[in-house]
């Protein structure tokens, strides 16, 4: 227990910078960590009115969960740290503002662990009367709640400064790290292994390519009205225009070209992975719809807005083709528009 018998009136430097150490790394991991369990519950349960179901992977999508988790890596153990000299200092001499900051510090952490209790439970049942409950939505108020209570319970026996504090401080600070390191390791399982993601990184480029490839060829087409032979007759430096290679072209993998018929052409590339597909969240400007296709061989797919690809990439591990046929009542050439 700290020694407050005839405290001298002086301020800490030590002492001070430890307590907003402890605030500024408290707020930063309980935010980190919500935005990864909200992350977490996002893709693992998608609202489909707030949602698209798209193909393939889209590197912006899991950037937020990313920052979070990598946040959270980090900062948890520095708070874990700072906390542990900072509880190491209350139980040396403190001076009289020393008591003053730590007693504001306490409940400055109680009152905003009070009204994100108040708050959760108001958003709970604002969406109970509109009739909006889902499980992503109870699992946050759940996990935001755990978290309010747990930091409220923690930090009011430090001001109580009761004989159970010791039992208290050690069960919260064990359900926090377990809470933290499930967390972790939940985002790791949505997001995959960093090799996972160079892997899927590598699969979204080929697909990039291709569709750069695809738009040259129908705009070759609307110039001359015939199509390529080679890929060599798509390279323009006027137009500073020169064809993708595979990002893996020195294990030689390459991208091939092939004309089908009048207007029909094929291009083929080899992939790692099989292209994903699920409900992905709608971000501000929605999804470009795809344009209107007359026949299966027919597609000039757009990127959904930020990214990703539609069901005409759709590709299994290993050697893949996309047939293509130019459809003369959507695409015509640049001699109608004269």
């Amino acid at each position: 227990m700290e020694n407050t018998t005839n405290p001298e009136p002086r301020l800490s430097p030590k002492f001070f910078f430890a307590s907003l150490f402890v605030l500024v790394w408290l707020i930063t991991t309980v935010t980190s960590f919500l935005n990864v369990v909200f992350g977490v519950l996002n893709k693992k349960f998608p609202d489909v009115l707030n949602a698209t179901y798209q193909y393939g992977y889209n590197s912006y999508e899991l950037s937020a969960m990313r920052s979070a988790l990598a946040t959270l890596i980090v900062v948890l153990p520095v708070f874990l740290l700072t906390s542990y000299f900072w509880t190491k200092l209350l139980k040396g001499r403190m001076g009289r503002v020393d008591l003053v900051i730590k007693k504001w510090l306490l409940y400055l952490i109680v009152f905003l662990a009070s009204i994100t209790i108040v708050v959760d439970l108001i958003t709970l049942v604002r969406y109970f009367v509109e009739g909006e409950i889902t499980t992503r939505f109870l699992l946050k108020v759940g996990v935001t709640l755990a978290v309010a209570l747990l930091i409220g319970l923690y930090y009011l026996h430090e001001l109580k400064d009761t004989e159970r504090r010791k039992t208290v401080r050690i069960t919260c600070l064990t359900l926090a790290i377990v809470f933290a390191l499930s967390a972790i390791v939940a985002a790791f399982i949505i997001i995959g292994s960093p090799a996972e993601q160079r892997v899927l990184r590598l699969d979204q480029r080929r697909i990039e390519d291709l569709q750069s490839i695809q738009s040259q060829v129908v705009s070759y087409w609307q110039s001359k009205e015939v199509l390529p032979a080679t890929f060599d007759d798509l390279k323009d430096p006027l137009l500073n225009y020169s064809i993708p290679k595979d990002p893996e072209f020195e294990d030689g993998k390459v991208y091939e070209y092939r004309v089908l018929g009048d207007l029909s052409f094929e291009l083929c590339a080899t992939f790692a992975q099989p292209l994903p597909e699920g409900w992905v969240e709608n971000y501000g400007g929605g999804v470009f719809p795809t344009t209107v296709e007359k026949d299966t061989a027919v597609s000039y797919p757009y990127y959904p807005w930020p990214g990703g690809t539609n069901e005409s990439w759709q590709h299994e591990a290993g050697r893949a083709c996309f047939e293509r046929t130019i459809d003369t009542d959507i695409i015509r050439p640049y001699s109608d528009e004269i």
